[in-house]
């Protein structure tokens, strides 16, 4: 305060200065906004009467809006990446996939050969829904074939089949098939960078066939994003 104070005494007549302090010590923006004048008054650029009205307009006279622009608001941050642009692209398919036996299987690939378009989107949402009710999905292990057997084995011993339930139309599988489908949840949201899922390394999409003979399952997937301006896709 005391170095804008003397930077701007140097240049105006007393009562100007007195004015001028006046209104910064009594406004926090105007401290700020006066922060900002000392490389412009340093320079000559600000030497002018209405100094004072300029402080109060948001400086204008160092071409400082006080207003934020909000269009086509871009902000990066490491790796994660936020967009508001207007350009947003939706796109969604549903993919019937080949039977499965039963138990927990990585479909990563399926869904990106579903979605090929999806190296276009410099960043993105994808949302993936199983359209019945003794399938699941999830995201789990992508690299040991122990750990979906593993799953299996726990959700079986979590869920066990038998003839306590009411709902035995099907078999002694449908009704456990049922609860785990609730359990593991019908859909998954994945954000999408740079023409990819965001998956951590070890991350897999995962198919949970929930039924002894479950049939073909489908996924309807859909993609809510921003495209690359330069029309290119991501390698």
């Amino acid at each position: 305060m005391a170095c804008v104070a003397a930077t701007i005494g140097a240049m105006l007549p007393s009562s100007a200065v007195s004015l001028t302090i006046s209104r910064i010590q009594n406004s926090a923006s105007a401290v700020t906004q006066a922060t900002l004048l000392v490389p412009c008054i340093q320079s000559r650029r600000l030497f002018k009467p209405n100094l004072v009205q300029d402080l109060q307009q948001g400086v204008k006279s160092c071409g400082i809006s006080s207003r934020p622009s909000h269009r086509n608001v871009t902000c990066e941050a490491g790796t994660e990446t936020v967009s508001s642009s207007p350009g947003t692209v939706w796109v969604q398919r549903t993919v019937e996939l080949p039977p499965f036996k039963r138990g927990c299987h990585i479909i990563t690939k399926q869904i990106y050969n579903a979605v090929p378009e999806i190296n276009q989107f410099r960043v993105g949402i994808a949302h993936l829904f199983v359209l019945h009710t003794s399938a699941s999905l999830t995201i789990n292990e992508n690299a040991s074939s122990d750990v979906p057997l593993d799953m299996e084995d726990a959700l079986n011993r979590i869920v066990p089949e038998g003839n306590h339930y009411r709902h035995l139309d099907e078999g002694y599988d449908d009704m456990p098939a049922h609860v785990k489908a609730s359990m593991m949840g019908s859909s998954l949201t994945i954000p999408i960078t740079g023409g990819r899922f965001k998956l951590g390394i070890w991350q897999g999409i995962w198919l949970n066939e929930h039924r002894n003979y479950g049939g073909s399952r489908s996924i309807c997937i859909t993609i809510q994003g921003e495209k690359r301006a330069d029309g290119r896709v991501y390698k």
